[in-house]
């Protein structure tokens, strides 16, 4: 099993969109997953409200109290177990961290979402201060297939020259991932005759589930060298 948090204490940076479509991702590649709403939006409860017929579990429940054994104790029903945490650098946020395999920092290419990532970055270095290697990285999102605003290549390349790990893959902006709250479907469920391009939308799902997965692998060999 892995746990998975996803974390940046600013708001609107694709926390719950990147949670949802990785957890139906690997859902649809015959996962079992277990996805904490933790926002106190609740936006993926309600998701799961609707039609939906994802085999993922839902749940809303989880505090600063108890995050961290609530994870890693799913972990024994689910092979993925995610957290979409709320928008603070709290107290939950920090016990999701510790329990967590990888972190996944989602941001937008501007210099306020940076400021926020660097947050969440200290943070993350914090629990490992105390508890040892604590793997992350920064997903980059709404981004613009082939295209790339000044800021954010200026970000990208700042970030990587400070040694941040950066994901290969973006979460593109796509009217999909949008829609998948509309509807409150995953993107296979949606109607392709009112959903405009849903195939690149899956392109890109599957390859960061692909990537998130080998980070996984990879850290557990290394763990275990």
């Amino acid at each position: 099993m892995a746990v998975i948090a996803v974390i940046n204490p600013k708001g609107g940076t694709g926390k719950s969109t990147t949670a949802l479509v990785l957890a139906t991702t690997l859902a649809r590649h015959g996962a079992s997953v277990t996805l904490f709403d933790c926002d106190p939006n609740r936006n993926i409860v309600a998701w799961k409200d609707g039609p939906s017929q994802c085999p993922i579990t839902v749940t809303g429940h989880g505090d600063s109290t108890n995050i961290g054994r609530t994870l890693r104790g799913e972990g024994g029903r689910s092979q993925f177990v995610i957290a979409d945490l709320e928008g603070t650098a709290s107290l939950m946020v920090a016990s999701a961290v510790l329990a967590a395999d990888l972190t996944i920092i989602p941001m937008q290419g501007s210099a306020m979402d940076a400021t926020q990532a660097h947050r969440a970055i200290a943070l993350i270095e914090d629990q490992a201060a105390a508890s040892g290697p604590k793997p992350y990285r920064v997903l980059f999102t709404r981004t613009k297939p082939g295209f790339a605003t000044r800021d954010e290549r200026a970000i990208r390349e700042t970030m990587a020259s400070a040694g941040i790990p950066i994901m290969a893959t973006d979460l593109a902006e796509r009217a999909a991932y949008r829609s998948m709250f509309t509807y409150r479907q995953s993107l296979d469920e949606l109607d392709p005759q009112a959903v405009n391009g849903l195939d690149k939308a899956r392109e890109n799902a599957d390859a960061l589930a692909s990537e998130i997965v080998e980070i996984l692998r990879t850290a557990r060999e290394t763990a275990h060298v």
